[in-house]
């Protein structure tokens, strides 16, 4: 029995037709259908009998008084006779069955014994060849296929797939694996391993040629689970699993033992036997998203009745074509809902998809689109990712890819694709193409023999590369032909074995040529060939080798001599363009190679196919508020179309947007997501795999409104009056007028307990109120009322309940009508009705407005007191709630009867509710404006104040334009306060209000009077400045000036001109006016004006020059021309000014200009000159004068002069006053800075504090402080300081003195200080110092003085007396001896003038005399 092939390689690993390996299966299944429908025959026979012996017996019983014994006689032999004929046929049919089966036994028997011949021939033959087999398989061209297959990884080629079947049926799970080393194989149930001991006879595990099988005898209901299996080898792991559900049989149902389905058919599959009544509770609408986002489509449901155990079908479908759950989507059915999720959003998943829900009852379906944009591209301006990729025609080595290419409307066009692979089971992706692929199509070549793959594609344009499609199903290299080659024989038991057609062809060695040969494929770039595999072929593995010849050259080429094909397919590329070839190919095995084949006609490497032509006419017509229908004409060139995309564009803005991003198949497409009351226009391009067409022409300006249709029904009807012979009745507008305005309305009358309807108007009445008459008192009647449009009448109303025709005479008003609600915000919302055409016996004079929540009980009142009004706004709702309303009038009797109850109102702002703004047009005209986006042919504004109709009131007017509305005020003013509304019909409620309070009347009053009466506006107001030269220019700049604008100058009310004393211009591109007086003199002292002229709009701004302001000008004017004539000869560019350097001197500078050799320059001071070492570098233009430590003797004028015969200057600088203290100061700051820290020195008198700096005068501003208190110069502490150096003298210090001291130099911003602690160990040091020092100081004091003085050279001999005169220290005149001279005395010496402190000189001293070694620095000895 030949097997069946199914292309599974077009699958993800789906099972093919198992069919060979499930014969017995088979066969058991016709034996036991062939039992049942004889059982059901019989059964049907038999009861057919007892049926007919009944009626007989019926028929004698009932006829016995009046049938003949020969009429009873025949009926009886009529009887025999039909037995005689059933049983002669089923006696036929049972040796008919017989029959059957022996011949078939008997053609079993045959074949098995043919197929044994075959096998033993085979065995024979191979072992004959088994040597020269081990030496040829070492061959080069064979030796890859042993590498591949050597060291792979388990890989699953057809994987498990899950079984519904009933009780006591036998399931067979199959899949195939391949790896090497041959991988074992586990089997699991739930998880457990099955083991066949366990439960002998239960399962039965093989495993023939890859495929692995486990079989279960009898499955039970405990058999439902989840079974798994899992291989492996040393080089990995792979699994598979299926599930197996077992139902039980109830009742008379039967299982499906139908030839016709297969085993493996879920149940689900079958139309449910209950009926369902499904209705849809909450539906999934029109879906927007983007590419790798997710979603989920979901209705909800109420399904009657609700059974747990049994369920409708829920079918998901996208363009009609039934989804599956996979990898990227995922289903749900039950508790009330059904949903479709999307994981990963690609444009694949883009369409219309629809949920049906079948049973016997029918289908209830839903559908609705999904639209799915291009993700952001890696590459700014790279076009979007291709789509719906498919493989076809794979075998051992190649595959054919084809994709969609994505819409370019905002992107450069696409110039080719790349095409990708990756192995399965890897992340590996290889890019298959060098240059880019200009058509959808590629043959992929290059593929390892039983290896799966999976693909992608990207495009490519000028910007750059797209991000890669979703990659397509796992296809698997390898021939079906192969399975078409299996032939599975069963034997008696349970045997069964499969062989290769190759095992019954004989001796055959070398394969025969391939037969048809042909292009199946031809496009530009490459020819794809394919032919049928030799017969017969061998048993060997097949290659195949390709020739091609240019037509009527005679010499052949090989075209793969590199490469070997298997595959009966192969693309043959660079072939020469315009040029025709013809192909031929040779088969070869290890034997040799075959004869080449016939030769193919004549094939030209071309395009078959050429891109499509432009669509033909489009037309947009009106669908919904958010979608227009696009209709178009197919291209007449429409070769291989794929579909085609849509573009709109908003009226009048050249930007074009795609509205599909998925070719679409059919020339009608529903355009969603549109804006409300835009107008917008159509194209549309056709796509195939070669590219895509022009746009089409544009199609008409389309406005996005809802489509005309019939209005819909009036409701609320009610009885406003009743006199005993007519009814005054109201109603509510129609909800949807079909998108144009209602022309009137007919109303049908029935009497109670009539069945027919009666006109009451032949013709339509406009007025919703109508009064019917001729009716009986007493009786009741109903109505009911259907509106008209131009589309038609609609659907009539309910009918109304009944009304009783009897007059009404009770003293309170009747009811309100036409409740209506505006302005419907989160928290409140504004009531509207008409009044009682009832009044009762007195007027009415107020209304009471009541209100509950939806479905509650108590109502509550909303106004304590009646309100005139007939509106009334209702706060302090909560947001979300839903609320009904009705009416009360009151007159003079009392309350009446409250109004019908008004229809649901949910509290809650629409989305995007919009307000009345006001303004004020180019005009001044005051305005209130609003716009609705939502608007239809049949919807009008209707403007209100006080929410009364303005009508055609004076005092107003109303503009309406497509969607914008503007009421205008004629005459503004104080009556025109209060508030305004504005709804719009045909709407859900548009409307809005607006209070025109006194400040906002203010505010555009004054708007207006400045728009009537416009001024020009100035950038800067008239102002002057002074240049150089003295001249004085006038000018002001305007915000714009026309070209038309004029404007004048006025001078004390005078108007000037252009003239040589007065140059005015303007600038109108600047809005800059000017003039400008060459010598402004005492007599231009006054008013100056500058009027502007430009159109209706005027200006002008004046500036006062009276009195010091105009002396200010005048000065001014007068030093700049001074100045400008000082500059022409030789002048200083900077005056003097002065700095003080680094090392503390004052140095004047100022700069020089336009000087030459010949100018002279000098340094004056007090006039008289003053002598430089060196006069300065005029050409360097800077002169420089230092004064070194700058002490008042520098006082004085200083002038530099320059001279030449061109003229002189002079620059005057005077050191005095507070010049000098600034220099002080200045220098302050740099002695301040360089300042030392304090240092200490002992003397006799005290402790001195000293502080170093570059240079000190009494004249800086200098303090010392003693713990933080300033010290003030006294007799013990004495400030004072020399020319580097600053001190603080603490004579005769005590404990007293100990602490901090503070040196500070001011310099007129800044305070410099530097600080030393005098305290503890410091003072203690100082302190013993100074004891010593005052000490010797005593000491001195105290010993002889020399009174006389001595001769220059003294020489006193011992022994001898000197009779010098001296005058000695303590005793005067007494002698001195030699004993005396020998006493050393120490005194200080001046440390400048070198005196002693009694005035005495000291000369060195005599030789051969020696000073003490306790003679300290600064003191003399004797």
């Amino acid at each position: 029995m030949s097997l069946v092939a199914v292309p599974f390689y077009q699958k993800r690993h789906k099972h093919f037709d198992q069919s060979y390996r499930n014969t017995q299966t088979r066969y058991l299944l016709d034996e036991y259908a062939a039992k049942k429908h004889a059982s059901t025959r019989s059964s049907s026979q038999k009861s057919f009998t007892q049926e007919s012996s009944s009626e007989r017996a019926s028929s004698q019983t009932s006829l016995g008084r009046t049938t003949c014994r020969l009429c009873a006689k025949r009926l009886n032999a009529e009887s025999e006779e039909e037995h005689e004929r059933k049983r002669r046929y089923q006696s036929l049919e049972a040796s008919y069955g017989e029959a059957k089966r022996e011949r078939f036994l008997r053609e079993l028997a045959e074949l098995e014994e043919n197929v044994h011949l075959a096998r033993s021939h085979a065995q024979s033959k191979l072992d004959r060849y088994a040597i020269q087999q081990m030496v040829e398989d070492k061959l080069a061209w064979e030796r890859p296929t042993f590498e591949e297959r050597m060291s792979r990884a388990p890989e699953i080629l057809v994987r498990l797939r899950s079984h519904t079947v009933w009780e006591r049926m036998n399931v067979k799970l199959c899949f195939t694996v391949q790896g090497f080393p041959t991988p074992v194989v586990q089997w699991y149930k739930d998880g457990i391993l099955i083991c066949q001991a366990e439960e002998p006879g239960k399962y039965r595990i093989e495993s023939k040629y890859g495929v692995h099988t486990l079989e279960i005898n009898r499955a039970d209901f405990d058999d439902t689970a989840t079974y798994s299996a899992v291989a492996t080898n040393a080089h990995g792991q792979v699994s598979t699993n299926a599930a197996v559900v077992v139902r039980r049989f109830r009742g008379d149902e039967e299982p499906f033992h139908s030839v016709g389905l297969p085993i493996g058919l879920p149940l689900s599959s079958v139309i449910p036997y209950m009926h369902f009544d499904v209705q849809f509770l909450e539906k999934f609408g029109v879906t927007f998203r983007r590419e790798g986002e997710t979603v989920t489509l979901k209705c909800t449901l109420l399904v009657t009745p609700e059974l747990k155990r049994v369920q409708p079908r829920a079918e998901w479908y996208r363009d009609d074509v039934l989804v599956k759950e996979s990898k990227w989507t995922k289903m749900f059915f039950g508790e009330g809902q059904a949903s479709l999720s999307f994981s990963h959003l690609n444009k694949d998943d883009e369409g219309l998809y629809t949920l049906r829900i079948v049973s016997r009852g029918g289908i209830n379906e839903h559908s609705a689109f999904l639209f799915v944009r291009d993700a952001d591209p890696l590459v700014t301006g790279a076009p979007g990712a291709p789509m719906d990729l498919q493989c076809h025609d794979a075998n051992r080595d190649y595959v054919i890819v084809t994709w969609k290419p994505p819409n370019t409307t905002t992107e450069s066009p696409v110039i080719g694709y790349f095409i990708d692979r990756c192995e399965v089971g890897t992340d590996n992706w290889i890019q298959c193409n060098d240059a880019p692929v200009k058509i959808c199509k590629y043959p992929v070549t290059g593929l390892f023999e039983g290896r799966s793959y999976i693909f992608r594609v990207r495009a490519v344009n000028n910007a750059g590369v797209s991000r890669p499609s979703r990659v397509s199903e796992a296809v698997a290299a390898l021939d079906p032909i192969d399975l078409k080659r299996l032939q599975a024989v069963h034997l008696e038991g349970d045997k069964e074995i499969v062989v290769y057609q190759d095992e019954l062809e004989g001796d055959a060695q070398i394969p025969g040529p391939p037969t048809n040969v042909h292009a199946s494929e031809i496009s530009r770039t490459y020819v794809v060939l394919s032919w049928d595999p030799p017969v017969p072929r061998g048993k060997e593995p097949l290659m195949y080798f390709i020739e091609k010849s240019v037509v009527g050259s005679g010499s052949w080429q090989r075209v793969n001599a590199q490469t070997a094909v298997r595959s009966p397919r192969y693309a043959v590329f660079d072939l020469a363009e315009g040029k025709s070839y013809v192909f031929r190919v040779l088969s070869a095995n290890k034997h040799g190679l075959s004869e080449p084949s016939e030769i193919t006609s004549p094939i030209q490497a071309q395009d078959t196919i050429v891109i499509p032509s432009a669509p033909g006419r489009v037309l947009a017509s009106r669908n919904t508020k958010t979608s227009v229908v696009v209709q178009w004409e197919p291209p007449k060139q429409q070769d291989d179309l794929l579909g085609y995309y849509v573009d709109c564009c908003v009226a009048g803005s050249n930007v074009w947007e795609p509205c599909n991003h998925k070719p679409i198949g059919y020339n009608r497409f529903v355009v969603h997501g549109l804006t409300t009351g835009e107008q917008y226009i159509f194209r549309v391009k056709a796509v195939n795999a070669v590219g895509t067409s022009e746009n089409s022409q544009e199609s008409d300006v389309i406005k996005v409104q809802a489509a005309l249709t019939v209005p819909s029904y009036p409701y609320g009807i009610t009885l406003l009056n009743c006199d005993g012979h007519s009814m005054t009745l109201g109603w509510k507008v129609p909800k949807f007028s079909g998108g144009a305005p209602i022309l009137g309305y007919y109303i049908d009358k029935r009497e109670a307990h009539h069945k027919n309807w009666h006109e009451v108007n032949a013709a339509p009445i406009q007025e919703r109120i109508l009064t019917v008459d001729g009716l009986t008192e007493g009786s009741s009647y109903e109505f009911k009322i259907a509106a008209t449009n131009l589309a038609g009448i609609g659907q009539p109303s309910d009918p109304s309940e009944l009304f009783k025709c009897e007059a009404w005479t009770m003293p309170e008003p009747g009811p309100a009508y036409d409740l209506t609600f505006c302005e419907v915000r989160d928290t409140s919302l504004v009531m509207l009705w008409k009044a009682p055409v009832y009044s009762g016996s007195s007027p009415v004079s107020g209304y009471f407005v009541d209100y509950r929540e939806e479905d509650a009980g108590e109502w509550v009142t909303v106004n304590e007191a009646t309100t005139a009004n007939r509106y009334l706004k209702v706060s302090d709702l909560h947001q979300g709630k839903t609320y009904v309303f009705r009416v009360r009038a009151v007159n003079a009797s009392g309350v009446g009867k409250p109004s019908d109850t008004s229809e649901p109102v949910l509290v809650e702002a629409r989305p995007g509710t919009k307000e009345i703004s006001a303004g004020v047009d180019e005009e001044g005209n005051i305005y209130l404006s609003f716009d609705c986006q939502e608007m239809t042919d049949a919807s009008q504004f209707t403007w209100c104040k006080s929410y009364e109709d303005i009508g055609d009131n004076e005092r107003f007017k109303v503009e309406t334009v497509g969607d914008h509305s503007k009421l205008y005020f004629k005459h503004p003013d104080k009556e025109d306060l209060g508030t305004y509304s504005v709804s719009v019909s045909d709407t859900d409620g548009v409307s809005s209000s607006f209070v025109l309070d006194p400040q906002e009347l203010e505010r555009l009053m004054a708007l207006s009077n400045e728009i009537k009466n416009p001024t020009i506006p100035l950038k800067s107001e008239l102002a002057y400045e002074i240049f150089d030269k003295g001249q004085v220019r006038f000018w002001l700049q305007a915000e714009h000036l026309s070209p038309d604008a004029s404007y004048r100058f006025i001078i004390n009310d005078r108007e000037v001109s252009d003239s040589e004393t007065h140059k005015i211009k303007c600038d109108k591109a600047t809005g800059i006016i000017e003039m400008v007086m060459d010598r402004f003199t005492v007599e231009n002292e006054g008013t100056y004006t500058v009027q502007i002229h430009d159109g209706n709009a005027k200006n002008q701004s004046s500036l006062v020059l009276i009195g010091d302001a105009f002396r200010a000008v005048l000065d001014e004017a007068e030093f700049q021309r001074k100045e400008f004539l000082r500059k022409q000869g030789p002048h200083f560019a900077e005056y003097l000014h002065w700095d003080v350097t680094e090392d503390c001197d004052v140095r004047l500078i100022c700069k020089v200009a336009n000087t030459k050799k010949e100018t002279v320059f000098k340094w004056l001071k007090d006039d008289v000159l003053y002598e430089t070492e060196k006069l300065p570098d005029l050409e360097k233009g800077v002169c420089e004068l230092l004064i070194p430590k700058l002490s008042k003797k520098d006082h004085g004028e200083y002038k530099a002069t320059l001279k030449d015969e061109r003229g002189q200057d002079v620059s005057v600088l005077e050191i005095a006053g507070k010049v000098y203290d600034d220099m002080i100061l200045a220098m302050s700051r740099v002695c301040g800075a360089s300042a030392s820290p304090l240092k200490i020195l002992c003397t006799p008198e005290g402790i001195r504090l000293q502080c170093f700096m570059k240079y000190f005068t009494e004249e800086m501003k200098v303090n010392w402080y003693h713990k933080d208190a300033k010290v003030a110069s006294s007799e013990h502490m004495r400030i004072g300081g020399s020319e580097d150096m600053a001190w603080l003298q603490i004579c005769e210090p005590t404990e007293k003195d100990k602490g901090k001291y503070t040196f500070e130099i001011f310099d007129g911003k800044d305070n410099h200080q530097r600080s030393l602690d005098l305290s503890g160990q410091a003072f203690d040091e100082a302190f013993a110092e100074f004891q010593q020092l005052k000490a010797a100081a005593f000491a001195e004091k105290n010993r002889g003085k020399v009174v006389g003085g001595l001769p220059d050279v003294v020489t006193i001999m011992e022994g001898k007396v000197r009779t010098d005169s001296w005058a000695q220290l303590g005793q005067p005149g007494v002698p001195t001896t030699q004993a005396s001279l020998k006493l050393w005395g120490c005194w200080a010496i001046g440390p400048s003038t070198g005196n002693l402190d009694s005035g005495l000189h000291v000369a060195q001293p005599p030789e051969g005399w020696e000073l003490p070694t306790h003679c300290l620095p600064g003191l003399g000895c004797l």
